[in-house]
């Protein structure tokens, strides 16, 4: 994981098909899966995060875009956050250039404050001001 401030730190795919997705990412790019208890951000359902491993790494996550009611619209995707140094001042600078923030901070254990924003061009991407440098 890249924790440099501006790059592309991490990819997780959002999908109805978690069992579908484990197994055609298993074969087709030989991960392998842990699975991690996660709660929904509204306590409507709790489920699963599956973080898949390469080579002994963590490689991208998967998962249940059924556990985000606000998602129901939206096609299954790969979902990308990006490294920032320090998130208010992101967050601060995305409003201020005519972009969003469609989910404010939050914090993830182990991990550090997550936020998700659209940029002034509709893109939406995640940001992640870690806590400290993981050693995987």
């Amino acid at each position: 994981m890249n924790t440099q401030h501006g790059s592309i730190c991490w990819n997780e795919l959002m999908t109805r098909d978690v069992p579908g997705a484990l197994a055609y990412y298993a074969k087709v790019c030989g991960w392998t899966f842990e699975q991690r208890p996660v709660a929904s951000p509204d306590r409507r359902g709790d489920g699963d995060y599956h973080l898949a491993m390469l080579d002994g790494r963590p490689a991208a996550g998967i998962m249940d875009m059924a556990m985000l009611p606000d998602l129901a619209e939206v096609p299954p995707h790969w979902f990308t956050y990006l490294a920032v140094d320090a998130i208010d001042t992101a967050l601060s600078e995305t409003v201020a250039s005519g972009g969003t923030v469609m989910r404010p901070p939050f914090d993830v254990p182990d991990l550090g404050r997550m936020a998700i924003v659209q940029d002034p061009t509709g893109a939406v991407m995640g940001f992640i001001e870690m806590l400290v440098a993981p050693t995987a």
